[in-house]
């Protein structure tokens, strides 16, 4: 699913050195790039190596923090910058993109603090053997977890972008609008990845506690089963759903911590690129 990153720029990113005074070259080499283009790009490739075989969540929380930091110095640059007003369409579908990351990763700050009230619900009603109260947090957790799945195939679209017509754009917004429209890509991914991850580590826990749910006992159960190796069994499974939700607790801790770093890098890059594109205006 990784795409190549060989591209180049053909635009002045960097001067070139001469042995005796420095001077701008018209374009750089096909052999040669910007290092904040090539780091943008060797950032990109780790985040959907990441994305492709992905860990902890909160790894993939660190991948995307890079990337938005890439990104941001890459937009600095005013041979950036000129690139993306020399047309509105890139900034355009860029600007879409951002849009959705943010929608999908602000909805994953509520969800994930939804998760926390719920987890922390179904530990008490454990505790307590409240079998009641129990159902109620295991089905409230269900609930949260398919949120997550819809947000995981939402935040997909800010991957998608039109081809850009020839005719409309110059080389230089082509070749940088591929190196940040893969970079978009590879977040959309890499997001995706991390709100998978947090569901499946959530749905772990919830089969837990489905299973550690004391249910009254059948005739068979009574018969093949003496009373004490049955309350054992049940103290067993209580404590692996307990251990399950600490799990998850630990994994939502990370996620508000890094979570909200990665939202407010989505926003800033946004408004960078609004800015860039209201200048065209």
């Amino acid at each position: 699913m990784a795409p190549s990153f060989g591209r180049s720029i053909s635009f002045p990113l960097s001067p070139a050195r001469s042995s005796r005074r420095h001077v701008r070259s018209v374009s750089l080499p096909s052999s040669r790039a910007h290092p904040l283009l090539a780091h943008l790009q060797n950032t990109t490739r780790a985040v959907r190596a990441w994305a492709a075989d992905p860990s902890a969540p909160a790894t993939g929380l660190a991948h995307l923090d890079a990337l938005h930091a890439a990104l941001a110095e890459l937009l600095l640059l005013p041979e950036a910058r000129a690139a993306l007003q020399s047309g509105s369409a890139t900034a355009d579908c860029l600007l879409d993109g951002f849009l959705v990351l943010a929608d999908a990763h602000g909805a994953f700050q509520e969800a994930v603090l939804e998760l926390r009230r719920h987890a922390a619900e179904a530990q008490a009603a454990l505790r307590r053997r409240d079998q009641p109260r129990l159902a109620s947090a295991v089905r409230a957790q269900r609930q949260a977890e398919k949120d997550l799945a819809r947000l995981a195939s939402s935040v997909r679209g800010a991957a998608k972008f039109p081809q850009l017509a020839g005719t409309a754009a110059s080389v230089a917004e082509v070749e940088v609008s591929g190196v940040l429209t893969e970079a978009v890509a590879a977040v959309a991914s890499a997001s995706a990845a991390v709100f998978s991850a947090v569901e499946s580590v959530s749905s772990a826990a919830t089969a837990a506690v489905a299973s550690s749910s004391r249910k009254p006992a059948t005739l068979i159960s009574l018969v093949t089963r003496t009373k004490a190796a049955a309350a054992s069994s049940d103290e067993d499974k209580e404590m692996a759903a307990l251990d399950k939700l600490e799990d998850l607790d630990e994994c939502i801790a990370k996620m508000e911590a890094g979570s909200d770093k990665v939202f407010r890098s989505i926003l800033q890059t946004r408004v960078a690129l609004l800015n860039i594109h209201t200048q065209t205006c």
